[in-house]
């Protein structure tokens, strides 16, 4: 995706300014690989465009500073990387502009196989006097490699600006053994939307497809912020996503809800697909920034909301495999009382709490979720790294598989 604002950086003392980009072409919405790109195909593109990327000397005709994003591995198991470009506002003052981003990605093991991407942002009319910069951001997604980029930017007089770099996109050793979501070599456009469909995945459980309930507080990490950042959201949404590429799994139960608001925000039962469209639409109806008066004269009411949801969500007569719970912490004045746990009874399947914390450190103790998949002596799992849901979903899996195999022997047993 490429960032869509101008960061005007004025003299000391003054505030920051923030200004809305508009772009080009509707359909050039975030970065987009240009077509022919890929082994054996050709891409159109101007002759000097051409000849600027082959040069691999900087060009500075329009003045800018391009400076490479080191290569991240996200919790959706796919390197992030990209570049953050600075330019002055002066050098952009007049009615409008056009900004013109056109980069190559070279695969080391791959230089036959180039991917070619393009940009297209309009700059909105600048004062010929203004001061400080415009910063531009663009990503996307690599898989583990090495890869060399040639990058430029070009405005309407043609005036360009170059600049070129490798990326080197490695696997810690800690890391290794993490599958991910992205082959070897491969360029992608970062994906700018988190909620799309999910293409179906082919049951291949021996026996009968496990059935699970996920349940999830789409929360921010910090329990007083007015919105659900989107490190956060991309971070839960990855954890729904990785359980929903299960081949092992046949049917989903999901409730989505948000314990500041007191809400089950989004519902679906026994569902062999989860409908990641619809709970995005769902999510959009939260309004963190505001409470209910009502709520707030509820002195324990999120600890009262949690108890009636693990009550009425784990005392079923669905008889799910498992049930998951997953989500920041829930630091609550109180814990759900076990008069409320003891209502629910015995639970015939395992629950696994998979606590998605940024900062195990700053909050060590066990939230009020925690407590209560505790008490029914469950499985709780932090989740900091992409490669703690990694290892955490291999645990739960072969967990779940494990028990229902007993269960299913002592009933043969017993029969």
């Amino acid at each position: 995706m490429f960032g869509r604002y101008w960061k005007a950086l004025p003299d000391s003392g003054a505030p920051l300014l923030l200004c809305a980009l508009c772009l080009a072409c509707p359909a050039l919405r975030g970065q987009t690989i240009m077509a022919g790109s890929g082994p054996g195909a050709g891409v159109n593109i101007f002759n000097t465009d051409s000849a600027i990327l082959e040069t691999q000397e900087p060009r500075k005709d329009l003045p800018c500073t391009a400076t490479p994003v080191k290569p991240a591995l996200g919790f959706d198991l796919k390197f992030h990387t990209g570049y953050e470009v600075s330019i002055p506002l002066r050098e952009l003052a007049g009615e409008q502009n056009l900004l013109t981003m056109l980069y190559r990605v070279t695969p080391e093991n791959h230089k036959d196989e180039p991917v070619y991407m393009s940009q297209r942002v309009n700059v909105p009319s600048i004062e010929d006097n203004a001061k400080g910069d415009a910063y531009l951001q663009g990503t996307m997604d690599v898989g583990e490699g090495k890869y060399h980029v040639d990058w430029l930017m070009r405005d309407r007089t043609e005036r360009v600006c170059s600049a070129y770099w490798d990326v080197d996109a490695t696997l810690s050793a800690k890391d290794k053994l993490v599958a991910l979501e992205i082959h070897p070599g491969e360029v992608r456009a970062t994906d700018t939307e988190p909620f799309k469909d999910e293409p179906p995945v082919e049951s291949k459980q021996p026996g009968g497809s496990l059935n699970v309930k996920v349940i999830v507080n789409f929360a921010p990490q910090d329990s007083g912020s007015a919105t659900l950042q989107p490190l956060d959201m991309n971070a839960l949404v990855s954890i729904l996503r990785n359980i929903a590429r299960e081949p092992q799994i046949g049917k989903f139960s999901i409730v989505a809800f948000n314990l500041q608001k007191q809400r089950v925000v989004y519902r679906q039962e026994n569902s062999t697909q989860i409908n990641f469209p619809a709970l995005g639409e769902a999510l959009n109806s939260l309004k963190l920034g505001t409470v209910d008066v009502k709520k707030l004269s509820q002195k324990r009411g999120e600890t009262e909301f949690l108890a009636d949801l693990i009550s009425h969500e784990l005392n079923t007569q669905e008889h799910p495999d498992a049930v998951i719970f997953a989500g920041p912490k829930a630091i609550l004045d109180d814990s759900v009382p076990q008069e409320s746990l003891k209502q629910v009874g015995d639970v015939e399947y395992p629950v696994f709490y998979m606590n998605y914390n940024l900062n195990p450190q700053g909050v060590p103790w066990r939230d009020a979720i925690g407590n209560a998949v505790k008490y029914f002596k469950g499985f709780e799992y932090t989740i900091s790294k992409p490669r703690d849901l990694w290892y955490a979903w291999g645990e739960i899996m072969s967990r779940i598989v494990k028990l229902r195999v007993g269960r299913h022997a002592a009933v043969a047993a017993s029969q």
